[in-house]
């Protein structure tokens, strides 16, 4: 686990604390709750901050992709109190009664997340009602400057011979075919039958070129220089750029996916007491910061973002994109299980010929 701490110590945590008003909560219910969280995506020592505060047990578990997750929670097979997944799986959740309207009364520390992300929010959960924003993101092309002939600028990149067995792509449906659809002049969530062809076309075109298709690998090979390019998350980009000073992240002047995982209670939560308690927590400035501090990806919390005195930091253009950026980038939606179906079977096509 390559996580770096990535602000000075000059923020005084406990002073945070206490004006936050940390401490004397009661466990409520059954004194514990189940969190269903993504890999290395939470600060451990906020777990115990948690638990002592509130005198809740937290009992974790980390899952790899939305779509590990989706069937755990559909199945009703564990009953998880709270969960982490992204915007275009909570629209699917939601478009199957998976998840519980959140009292937001009893999130007060909601306030402290930036009013554009609740914006956001509403793209997918139109009330804003059973979301609440937790880290957000890009998704965009990291490359070795001492590997290429120039600055890298665009996807085209994906598909040029000289990069042969030098390119690293990422290994899931939608993340795979934002590039290609893209690419192509295509929206990120095309449903059109013939585009997405068109896409699957360009992919098998390119796979000659591609030296691994992998998620959890990326990082490793480019920091090691396996690779000269590959498709990588923001904050993924950020540690591998700490790590490699010859790495550069850009977000390719067609586009990108811009997401944001949030914080859900599924209908099969036992303890929504306690999953809105640690909710609450985990927007609080001080812990927001910690987890900002440990993850490296983006935080939409305003108030830990106002904590942030290294200007390094804040004018990192990997974990703070400016607005041309983003006004370039798409979130995934929820296409519906036909056309989720189809991006499957033209995936699969992919790796099998």
């Amino acid at each position: 686990m390559m996580k770096k701490k990535i602000l000075s110590a000059g923020v005084c945590l406990l002073a945070v604390c206490s004006i936050a008003g940390c401490g004397g909560s009661s466990a409520g219910e059954n004194g514990e709750v189940n969190v269903y969280n993504w890999g290395e995506y939470i600060d451990e020592d906020v777990i115990g901050i948690f638990e002592e505060e509130t005198g809740i047990k937290v009992n974790y578990k980390t899952f790899d992709t939305n779509e590990d997750m989706y069937p755990i929670i559909a199945n009703g097979a564990a009953d998880w109190d709270v969960v982490c997944p992204s915007e275009y799986m909570i629209q699917k959740m939601l478009d199957n009664d998976l998840l519980l309207e959140i009292d937001t009364n009893n999130i007060p520390n909601a306030s402290n997340i930036d009013p554009i992300f609740m914006d956001t929010v509403k793209e997918f959960d139109p009330d804003a009602s059973h979301s609440v924003p937790y880290m957000w993101g890009t998704v965009g092309i990291l490359y070795n400057k001492t590997m290429v002939d120039e600055p890298i600028t665009s996807w085209n990149c994906l598909w040029d011979e000289k990069y042969a067995d030098s390119i690293v792509m990422m290994n899931n449906p939608r993340d795979v075919f934002a590039p290609a659809l893209i690419s192509c002049g295509y929206s990120l969530n095309s449903t059109n039958e013939t585009e997405l062809q068109e896409a699957a076309a360009v992919l098998m075109e390119q796979k000659p070129l591609v030296l691994k298709y992998t998620t959890d690998e990326v990082r490793d090979m480019m920091i090691g220089e396996k690779a000269a390019v590959g498709v990588i998350y923001s904050g993924e980009a950020t540690i591998c750029k700490d790590e490699n000073e010859n790495l550069q992240y850009v977000v390719p002047e067609e586009g990108s996916n811009v997401w944001l995982d949030c914080w859900v209670i599924p209908t099969t939560c036992k303890n929504k007491e306690n999953a809105e308690k640690w909710i609450d927590f985990l927007c609080r400035p001080d812990i927001a910061l910690k987890n900002f501090e440990y993850i490296y990806y983006s935080s939409p919390n305003a108030g830990a973002i106002d904590l942030i005195e290294d200007e390094e930091i804040l004018n990192n253009e990997a974990l703070f994109p400016d607005t041309d950026v983003l006004s370039r980038c798409e979130t995934f939606h929820y296409l519906g299980e036909e056309a989720e179906e189809t991006y499957n079977e033209l995936w699969k096509q992919v790796l099998s010929e």
